[in-house]
């Protein structure tokens, strides 16, 4: 069993800052890539940021690019989402998400390309 635990999110005004955390539990996830997805209210869940296993190689969704930075602490099983220069669209519920371990070559935007999720971290930003 594997649970991810996301926390961090808030309110904050436009221009601010917040930064996420998921926490994994269960077994650890040295090996999974991971990633975060957000959903807007009559919104489908949307790719956000992914991180590989080795934290070498990150990549991001266009509209988040230069401003979230996505990193993680294998060795606390952590993964971060530090949102910098926040705007009123990036208001949603934002989660955690990890692939199976071991596995490669799965499209790193699609949902299904990853096993667990957490349970969601409102975050609203106010004009």
């Amino acid at each position: 069993q594997v649970q991810l635990v996301e926390s961090g999110g808030g309110l904050v005004q436009a221009g601010g800052s917040l930064r996420l955390s998921c926490a994994a539990s269960g077994r650890t996830l040295t090996r999974s890539d991971m990633g975060w997805f957000r959903q807007a209210p009559g919104k489908e869940r949307e790719f956000v940021s992914q991180i590989k296993w080795s934290g070498l190689s990150t990549m991001y969704s266009d509209s988040v690019k230069g401003r979230f930075t996505i990193s993680r602490d294998n060795a606390k099983n952590t993964m971060y989402l530090q949102m910098n220069s926040l705007k009123t669209e990036d208001t949603a519920v934002y989660y955690c998400a990890a692939g199976q371990e071991g596995t490669i070559g799965l499209p790193p935007t699609r949902r299904s390309a990853y096993k667990y999720w957490g349970q969601g971290t409102q975050v609203t930003v106010s004009s």
